[in-house]
């Protein structure tokens, strides 16, 4: 009985996120004007969430240095995003394969494909559109990552999602209120918010459930699989060579920005509310501690 309660659950939500998905979801190839000229002058993100805001390399750059690496750490973020959403994709997938397509559970986690699609083809045209690189993560970590898919499983999996999201999320958030930051920046974050909204209360409820039906046994492994995978999420946002491109020693950059307060309170900062969740729930613990602390997110 308790079985049929949550199925009909997770069916009544699935159904609220279709209906939702159908009322409000965006082209970004007609929603945005990709040939509307970028702002002399404007960032490309709030100046104090850039990396290395606060630190001695900071002051001693200019105003268009400082700029134009808030225009490479945006190409970097998208980049990574994208990257993370192809692994999604390919994750969601998995669950879909074995699903019975006639639910509306199933139904919506391919209509979530759909839209994931659209912001990867988004996020790769905000990246052209600005002039930079796709940076994506550095190749070891391109390389775990075609792992996921593999040995992703059960709630470790949607927090995985989870936290690539909703880091991502409060960071456009407070972003695309920035009247400092490009409208075409502003624009593509204010399309990635309102959708992601229904991403991440699907992967929420997820969440949920599965830490509701997995073993002691799993528990440590569900634990250690979710930090180690966000430790590397969190890590690669910020690609080194980013600051090559605008002229500084990459590795003294990278090492300064690791190192930079102000950098790891917006990681912490971003991730708060996910962190809280997850801790909730009981998937935040050993053996993952170490890695949670290493991207940041926990203290």
């Amino acid at each position: 009985m308790t079985r049929t309660v949550k199925v009909a659950d997770r069916e009544k939500t699935a159904e609220r996120l279709l209906n939702s998905s159908a009322d409000r979801s965006y082209d970004p190839e007609v929603d945005i004007d990709w040939s509307a000229p970028l702002v002399e002058g404007l960032r490309y993100t709030p100046e104090h969430r850039c990396s290395l805001y606060g630190t001695a390399l900071w002051d001693r750059m200019s105003p268009e240095q400082r700029v134009d690496l808030s225009r490479h750490e945006v190409a970097s973020i998208a980049s990574v995003g994208l990257w993370f959403e192809i692994l999604l994709m390919q994750m969601l997938l998995k669950e879909v394969y074995g699903a019975d397509p006639t639910t509306r559970h199933a139904q919506y986690a391919l209509t979530e494909i759909a839209d994931e699609c659209r912001h990867s083809t988004m996020f790769a045209r905000l990246v052209e559109r600005i002039g930079c690189p796709a940076y994506g993560p550095r190749p070891h970590t391109r390389r775990l990552g075609k792992v996921l898919p593999v040995i992703g499983y059960g709630p470790a999996l949607y927090g995985s999602i989870l936290v690539a999201e909703e880091v991502l999320d409060r960071l456009q958030r407070e972003a695309m209120a920035d009247g400092s930051v490009q409208p075409l920046v502003r624009m593509v974050n204010r399309i990635h918010v309102l959708e992601e909204a229904r991403h991440v209360r699907f992967a929420r409820e997820e969440v949920v459930r599965g830490m509701a039906t997995i073993t002691r046994k799993e528990l440590p492994y569900q634990r250690w699989l979710l930090a180690t995978t966000s430790m590397f999420v969190i890590r690669s946002l910020i690609n080194p060579e980013v600051y090559a491109a605008v002229g500084l020693d990459r590795d003294e950059a990278h090492r300064a920005a690791l190192g930079n307060p102000h950098w790891r309170e917006t990681i912490r900062w971003s991730g708060e509310r996910i962190m809280g969740f997850l801790d909730e729930v009981g998937l935040v613990g050993k053996p993952g501690t170490r890695a949670w602390r290493r991207s940041f997110l926990l203290g």
